[in-house]
Protein backbone atom coordinates (compact mmCIF):
# COMPACT_ATOMS: atom_id res chain seq x y z
CA UNK A 1 0.00 0.00 0.00
CA UNK A 2 1.39 3.44 -0.96
CA UNK A 3 -0.20 6.91 -1.09
CA UNK A 4 0.74 9.16 2.04
CA UNK A 5 -3.17 10.12 2.97
CA UNK A 6 -3.86 11.77 5.95
CA UNK A 7 -6.63 9.75 8.31
CA UNK A 8 -8.60 11.13 10.97
CA UNK A 9 -9.35 8.41 13.37
CA UNK A 10 -11.85 8.66 16.03
CA UNK A 11 -10.21 6.41 18.48
CA UNK A 12 -13.08 6.40 20.90
CA UNK A 13 -15.24 4.34 18.88
CA UNK A 14 -15.85 0.90 18.79
CA UNK A 15 -15.82 -2.13 21.37
CA UNK A 16 -11.97 -1.91 22.55
CA UNK A 17 -11.27 2.21 21.99
CA UNK A 18 -7.94 3.70 21.79
CA UNK A 19 -6.08 0.52 22.17
CA UNK A 20 -7.79 -1.13 18.87
CA UNK A 21 -7.55 2.08 17.10
CA UNK A 22 -4.08 2.95 17.97
CA UNK A 23 -2.29 -0.56 17.84
CA UNK A 24 -4.39 -0.41 14.18
CA UNK A 25 -3.04 2.72 13.02
CA UNK A 26 0.55 1.57 13.88
CA UNK A 27 0.01 -1.78 11.45
CA UNK A 28 -1.33 0.51 9.12
CA UNK A 29 1.99 2.64 9.19
CA UNK A 30 3.84 -0.49 8.87
CA UNK A 31 2.56 -0.86 5.34
CA UNK A 32 2.43 2.11 4.39
CA UNK A 33 5.45 4.50 6.03
CA UNK A 34 4.06 7.71 3.99
CA UNK A 35 0.74 7.59 6.28
CA UNK A 36 -0.24 10.33 8.97
CA UNK A 37 -2.64 10.48 11.26
CA UNK A 38 -4.81 13.06 13.30
CA UNK A 39 -6.19 10.83 16.61
CA UNK A 40 -9.53 12.40 18.04
CA UNK A 41 -10.11 11.02 21.45
CA UNK A 42 -9.53 11.96 25.13
CA UNK A 43 -6.28 13.15 25.02
CA UNK A 44 -4.53 11.05 28.16
CA UNK A 45 -6.08 7.59 26.94
CA UNK A 46 -4.72 7.91 23.39
CA UNK A 47 -1.48 9.30 24.48
CA UNK A 48 -0.89 6.21 27.22
CA UNK A 49 -1.73 4.18 23.55
CA UNK A 50 0.84 5.83 21.36
CA UNK A 51 3.51 5.34 23.79
CA UNK A 52 3.45 2.14 23.37
CA UNK A 53 3.89 2.14 19.56
CA UNK A 54 7.52 4.21 18.64
CA UNK A 55 7.01 3.47 14.83
CA UNK A 56 3.62 6.69 15.19
CA UNK A 57 6.43 8.75 17.05
CA UNK A 58 6.39 12.30 14.20
CA UNK A 59 3.27 10.12 12.17
CA UNK A 60 0.55 11.29 14.30
CA UNK A 61 -1.43 14.50 15.49
CA UNK A 62 -3.59 13.78 19.01
CA UNK A 63 -6.48 16.51 19.24
CA UNK A 64 -8.25 16.37 22.78
CA UNK A 65 -12.50 15.87 22.41
CA UNK A 66 -14.11 16.23 25.64
CA UNK A 67 -17.04 13.91 24.84
CA UNK A 68 -17.28 10.44 22.81
CA UNK A 69 -20.53 9.02 21.40
CA UNK A 70 -21.83 5.81 22.89
CA UNK A 71 -23.32 2.83 20.84
CA UNK A 72 -26.78 3.03 22.43
CA UNK A 73 -27.01 7.24 21.54
CA UNK A 74 -29.57 8.23 19.01
CA UNK A 75 -28.23 9.79 15.98
CA UNK A 76 -30.41 12.77 16.32
CA UNK A 77 -29.11 13.21 19.58
CA UNK A 78 -25.78 12.81 18.32
CA UNK A 79 -26.20 15.20 15.57
CA UNK A 80 -26.29 17.94 18.32
CA UNK A 81 -23.33 17.43 19.69
CA UNK A 82 -21.04 16.62 16.52
CA UNK A 83 -18.32 19.62 17.97
CA UNK A 84 -17.32 18.26 20.84
CA UNK A 85 -17.38 14.42 20.47
CA UNK A 86 -14.34 12.20 19.17
CA UNK A 87 -16.41 11.11 15.89
CA UNK A 88 -17.61 14.10 14.94
CA UNK A 89 -14.55 16.10 15.08
CA UNK A 90 -13.01 13.23 13.12
CA UNK A 91 -15.42 13.89 10.26
CA UNK A 92 -15.40 17.37 10.39
CA UNK A 93 -11.92 17.58 9.51
CA UNK A 94 -12.19 15.82 6.27
CA UNK A 95 -15.46 18.38 5.55
CA UNK A 96 -12.30 20.94 6.63
CA UNK A 97 -10.32 19.26 4.52
CA UNK A 98 -7.45 18.78 7.79
CA UNK A 99 -7.96 14.92 6.46
CA UNK A 100 -8.07 12.69 3.29
CA UNK A 101 -10.89 10.11 5.17
CA UNK A 102 -12.38 9.46 8.61
CA UNK A 103 -12.30 6.63 10.06
CA UNK A 104 -14.54 5.48 12.86
CA UNK A 105 -15.31 1.83 14.41
CA UNK A 106 -18.32 3.82 16.33
CA UNK A 107 -22.13 3.80 16.69
CA UNK A 108 -23.06 3.25 12.62
CA UNK A 109 -26.56 5.37 12.72
CA UNK A 110 -24.70 8.56 14.30
CA UNK A 111 -21.53 8.35 11.78
CA UNK A 112 -24.06 8.06 9.09
CA UNK A 113 -26.00 11.16 10.42
CA UNK A 114 -23.13 13.22 10.97
CA UNK A 115 -21.46 12.16 7.93
CA UNK A 116 -23.85 13.23 5.88
CA UNK A 117 -25.02 16.48 7.79
CA UNK A 118 -20.82 17.52 7.26
CA UNK A 119 -20.07 16.03 4.27
CA UNK A 120 -23.65 16.28 2.05
CA UNK A 121 -24.75 13.71 -0.64
CA UNK A 122 -22.87 14.38 -4.34
CA UNK A 123 -24.61 15.86 -7.20
CA UNK A 124 -26.90 13.16 -8.60
CA UNK A 125 -26.72 11.23 -5.33
CA UNK A 126 -30.27 10.87 -3.10
CA UNK A 127 -28.84 8.83 -0.47
CA UNK A 128 -25.44 7.62 0.22
CA UNK A 129 -25.61 3.99 0.68
CA UNK A 130 -23.48 1.66 3.17
CA UNK A 131 -21.46 -0.75 1.35
CA UNK A 132 -18.43 -3.60 2.46
CA UNK A 133 -16.60 -6.25 0.87
CA UNK A 134 -17.88 -9.71 1.20
CA UNK A 135 -15.99 -13.19 1.11
CA UNK A 136 -16.24 -15.10 -1.65
CA UNK A 137 -15.12 -18.16 -3.38
CA UNK A 138 -14.22 -15.83 -6.91
CA UNK A 139 -10.45 -14.61 -7.34
CA UNK A 140 -11.67 -11.28 -5.27
CA UNK A 141 -14.06 -10.51 -2.58
CA UNK A 142 -18.13 -9.13 -3.62
CA UNK A 143 -19.15 -5.64 -2.83
CA UNK A 144 -22.22 -5.19 -1.21
CA UNK A 145 -24.76 -2.28 -1.04
CA UNK A 146 -26.55 -0.56 0.95
CA UNK A 147 -26.09 -2.87 3.94
CA UNK A 148 -28.07 -0.55 5.90
CA UNK A 149 -28.27 2.91 5.70
CA UNK A 150 -31.52 3.22 3.55
CA UNK A 151 -34.58 0.38 5.17
CA UNK A 152 -36.62 1.63 1.77
CA UNK A 153 -35.18 2.31 -1.94
CA UNK A 154 -36.77 2.93 -5.13
CA UNK A 155 -35.59 2.25 -8.29
CA UNK A 156 -33.49 5.62 -8.79
CA UNK A 157 -31.68 4.73 -5.27
CA UNK A 158 -31.09 1.54 -6.14
CA UNK A 159 -29.53 2.50 -9.88
CA UNK A 160 -27.21 5.24 -7.68
CA UNK A 161 -26.16 2.65 -5.21
CA UNK A 162 -25.26 0.24 -8.63
CA UNK A 163 -22.91 3.11 -9.92
CA UNK A 164 -21.17 3.80 -6.64
CA UNK A 165 -20.98 0.22 -5.50
CA UNK A 166 -19.14 -0.84 -9.31
CA UNK A 167 -16.92 2.23 -8.55
CA UNK A 168 -15.89 1.23 -5.60
CA UNK A 169 -15.13 -2.45 -6.99
CA UNK A 170 -12.90 -1.08 -9.92
CA UNK A 171 -11.39 1.00 -7.00
CA UNK A 172 -10.64 -1.61 -4.17
CA UNK A 173 -10.83 -4.53 -6.11
CA UNK A 174 -9.06 -3.51 -9.72
CA UNK A 175 -12.14 -4.99 -11.67
CA UNK A 176 -12.24 -2.95 -14.72
CA UNK A 177 -15.75 -4.23 -15.75
CA UNK A 178 -17.55 -5.29 -12.78
CA UNK A 179 -20.65 -7.58 -13.10
CA UNK A 180 -23.57 -6.33 -11.60
CA UNK A 181 -26.48 -7.98 -10.09
CA UNK A 182 -29.90 -7.13 -7.73
CA UNK A 183 -30.53 -8.79 -5.28
CA UNK A 184 -33.83 -10.59 -5.48
CA UNK A 185 -35.90 -13.44 -4.55
CA UNK A 186 -35.60 -15.60 -7.53
CA UNK A 187 -33.21 -14.67 -10.88
CA UNK A 188 -36.51 -14.81 -13.29
CA UNK A 189 -37.25 -11.35 -14.64
CA UNK A 190 -41.11 -11.41 -13.36
CA UNK A 191 -39.63 -11.67 -9.62
CA UNK A 192 -39.12 -8.96 -7.43
CA UNK A 193 -40.59 -6.01 -6.52
CA UNK A 194 -41.81 -3.43 -8.86
CA UNK A 195 -38.58 -0.86 -7.87
CA UNK A 196 -36.84 -4.24 -8.55
CA UNK A 197 -37.98 -4.72 -11.86
CA UNK A 198 -37.90 -1.27 -12.90
CA UNK A 199 -34.35 -0.80 -11.48
CA UNK A 200 -33.46 -3.62 -13.66
CA UNK A 201 -34.84 -1.93 -16.96
CA UNK A 202 -33.07 1.14 -16.42
CA UNK A 203 -29.44 -0.75 -15.59
CA UNK A 204 -29.93 -2.52 -18.90
CA UNK A 205 -29.94 0.23 -21.32
CA UNK A 206 -26.76 1.89 -19.44
CA UNK A 207 -24.58 -0.51 -20.67
CA UNK A 208 -22.43 2.56 -21.20
CA UNK A 209 -21.48 2.81 -18.27
CA UNK A 210 -18.00 0.57 -17.26
CA UNK A 211 -20.14 -2.16 -15.52
CA UNK A 212 -21.91 -5.38 -16.95
CA UNK A 213 -25.47 -6.10 -14.95
CA UNK A 214 -25.85 -9.32 -15.12
CA UNK A 215 -29.53 -9.62 -13.46
CA UNK A 216 -30.92 -10.67 -10.32
CA UNK A 217 -29.21 -12.83 -7.97
CA UNK A 218 -30.65 -15.05 -4.90
CA UNK A 219 -29.14 -15.02 -0.84
CA UNK A 220 -27.92 -18.51 -1.51
CA UNK A 221 -25.43 -17.70 -4.38
CA UNK A 222 -23.91 -14.14 -2.85
CA UNK A 223 -20.70 -15.75 -1.40
CA UNK A 224 -20.18 -18.42 -4.74
CA UNK A 225 -17.80 -15.74 -6.63
CA UNK A 226 -20.94 -15.29 -9.90
CA UNK A 227 -21.10 -11.91 -9.19
CA UNK A 228 -18.85 -8.66 -8.33
CA UNK A 229 -21.13 -6.04 -7.28
CA UNK A 230 -24.61 -6.97 -4.79
CA UNK A 231 -27.00 -3.91 -4.98
CA UNK A 232 -30.11 -3.94 -2.73
CA UNK A 233 -32.09 -1.62 0.18
CA UNK A 234 -30.55 -1.65 3.31
CA UNK A 235 -33.44 -3.44 4.92
CA UNK A 236 -32.72 -6.68 3.01
CA UNK A 237 -28.85 -6.08 2.55
CA UNK A 238 -28.58 -5.71 6.42
CA UNK A 239 -30.75 -8.95 7.10
CA UNK A 240 -28.85 -10.76 4.46
CA UNK A 241 -25.35 -9.52 5.94
CA UNK A 242 -25.74 -10.43 9.37
CA UNK A 243 -27.33 -13.80 8.25
CA UNK A 244 -23.56 -14.37 6.53
CA UNK A 245 -21.63 -13.64 9.49
CA UNK A 246 -24.31 -15.60 11.85
CA UNK A 247 -24.00 -18.95 9.44
CA UNK A 248 -20.10 -18.60 9.63
CA UNK A 249 -20.25 -18.49 13.26
CA UNK A 250 -22.44 -21.27 13.72
CA UNK A 251 -20.39 -23.17 10.84
CA UNK A 252 -17.13 -22.93 12.81
CA UNK A 253 -18.88 -23.37 16.26
CA UNK A 254 -20.82 -26.79 14.90
CA UNK A 255 -17.20 -27.93 13.71
CA UNK A 256 -15.59 -26.87 17.16
CA UNK A 257 -17.75 -28.90 18.89
CA UNK A 258 -18.22 -31.77 16.62
CA UNK A 259 -13.64 -32.09 16.63
CA UNK A 260 -14.32 -32.11 20.55
CA UNK A 261 -17.23 -34.73 20.44
CA UNK A 262 -14.76 -37.90 20.81
CA UNK A 263 -11.08 -39.30 20.65
CA UNK A 264 -11.34 -39.95 17.20
CA UNK A 265 -13.11 -36.49 16.29
CA UNK A 266 -9.97 -34.52 18.32
CA UNK A 267 -7.55 -37.03 16.44
CA UNK A 268 -9.34 -35.81 12.91
CA UNK A 269 -8.96 -32.03 14.55
CA UNK A 270 -5.50 -32.41 14.50
CA UNK A 271 -4.99 -33.81 10.72
CA UNK A 272 -7.43 -30.73 9.20
CA UNK A 273 -6.19 -28.16 11.19
CA UNK A 274 -4.33 -26.53 8.49
CA UNK A 275 -7.93 -26.48 6.04
CA UNK A 276 -9.40 -25.13 9.18
CA UNK A 277 -7.23 -22.36 9.54
CA UNK A 278 -7.91 -21.30 6.07
CA UNK A 279 -11.55 -21.61 6.46
CA UNK A 280 -10.79 -19.53 10.01
CA UNK A 281 -8.94 -16.49 7.89
CA UNK A 282 -11.18 -16.57 4.92
CA UNK A 283 -14.33 -16.20 6.95
CA UNK A 284 -12.43 -13.69 10.00
CA UNK A 285 -14.16 -10.22 9.56
CA UNK A 286 -10.95 -8.41 10.47
CA UNK A 287 -9.60 -10.19 7.17
CA UNK A 288 -12.75 -7.83 5.56
CA UNK A 289 -13.23 -5.12 7.16
CA UNK A 290 -14.15 -1.73 6.30
CA UNK A 291 -17.14 -0.69 5.55
CA UNK A 292 -18.00 2.93 3.17
CA UNK A 293 -20.54 5.42 3.07
CA UNK A 294 -20.86 5.92 -0.34
CA UNK A 295 -22.49 9.32 -2.19
CA UNK A 296 -21.08 11.49 0.07
CA UNK A 297 -18.77 14.88 -0.58
CA UNK A 298 -15.79 13.20 1.68
CA UNK A 299 -14.34 9.43 2.25
CA UNK A 300 -16.07 7.95 5.94
CA UNK A 301 -14.79 4.40 6.72
CA UNK A 302 -16.84 2.53 9.20
CA UNK A 303 -14.47 0.04 11.01
CA UNK A 304 -16.52 -3.11 12.63
CA UNK A 305 -17.33 -2.10 16.46
CA UNK A 306 -15.06 -4.94 17.59
CA UNK A 307 -12.47 -5.27 15.09
CA UNK A 308 -9.16 -6.22 16.44
CA UNK A 309 -5.82 -4.32 15.73
CA UNK A 310 -5.13 -5.89 12.47
CA UNK A 311 -9.19 -4.99 11.46
CA UNK A 312 -8.73 -1.62 11.89
CA UNK A 313 -5.50 -1.48 9.98
CA UNK A 314 -7.41 -2.71 7.16
CA UNK A 315 -10.01 0.01 7.38
CA UNK A 316 -7.25 2.45 6.86
CA UNK A 317 -6.31 0.30 4.14
CA UNK A 318 -9.93 0.59 2.67
CA UNK A 319 -10.05 4.83 3.26
CA UNK A 320 -6.40 4.78 1.76
CA UNK A 321 -7.57 2.83 -1.25
CA UNK A 322 -10.36 5.20 -1.68
CA UNK A 323 -8.37 8.84 -1.61
CA UNK A 324 -5.87 7.18 -3.58
CA UNK A 325 -7.61 5.94 -6.53
CA UNK A 326 -10.10 9.35 -6.18
CA UNK A 327 -13.62 7.16 -6.11
CA UNK A 328 -15.44 10.35 -5.77
CA UNK A 329 -14.40 11.64 -8.85
CA UNK A 330 -14.93 8.39 -10.51
CA UNK A 331 -18.74 8.25 -9.26
CA UNK A 332 -18.99 11.82 -10.15
CA UNK A 333 -18.09 10.80 -13.60
CA UNK A 334 -20.39 7.31 -14.08
CA UNK A 335 -23.03 9.88 -12.60
CA UNK A 336 -23.03 12.46 -15.30
CA UNK A 337 -22.40 10.06 -18.15
CA UNK A 338 -25.51 8.19 -16.73
CA UNK A 339 -27.46 11.73 -16.24
CA UNK A 340 -26.40 12.69 -19.84
CA UNK A 341 -27.62 9.80 -21.47
CA UNK A 342 -31.34 9.85 -19.55
CA UNK A 343 -31.39 13.84 -20.53
CA UNK A 344 -31.11 12.69 -24.16
CA UNK A 345 -33.28 9.29 -24.12
CA UNK A 346 -36.18 11.63 -23.05
CA UNK A 347 -35.20 14.52 -25.41
CA UNK A 348 -35.63 12.01 -27.87
CA UNK A 349 -38.64 10.83 -26.94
Amino acid sequence: MTGGSRIAIDAMGGDNGPTAMISGASKALKRDSSLEFVIYGDERQVQSEIDRHANLRGKITVVHSPEEIAGSEKPSQAIRRARTTSMGMAINAVKEGKADAAVSGGNTGALMAMSKLALRTMPGIDRPALAALLPSLGETDCVMLDLGANTECDAQNLVQFAVMGSAYARTVLSISKPRVKLLNIGTEELKGTDELKAAAGLLREADYLPFRFDGFIEGDQLSRGHVDVVVTDGFSGNIALKTAEGTARFVTDLLRRAFKSSLRSKAGFALSQPALNLLKVHLDPNNHNGAVFLGLNGIVVKSHGGANPKGVANAIGVACGMVRNDIIRKIGDDLDNFRAHAFANEAAQ
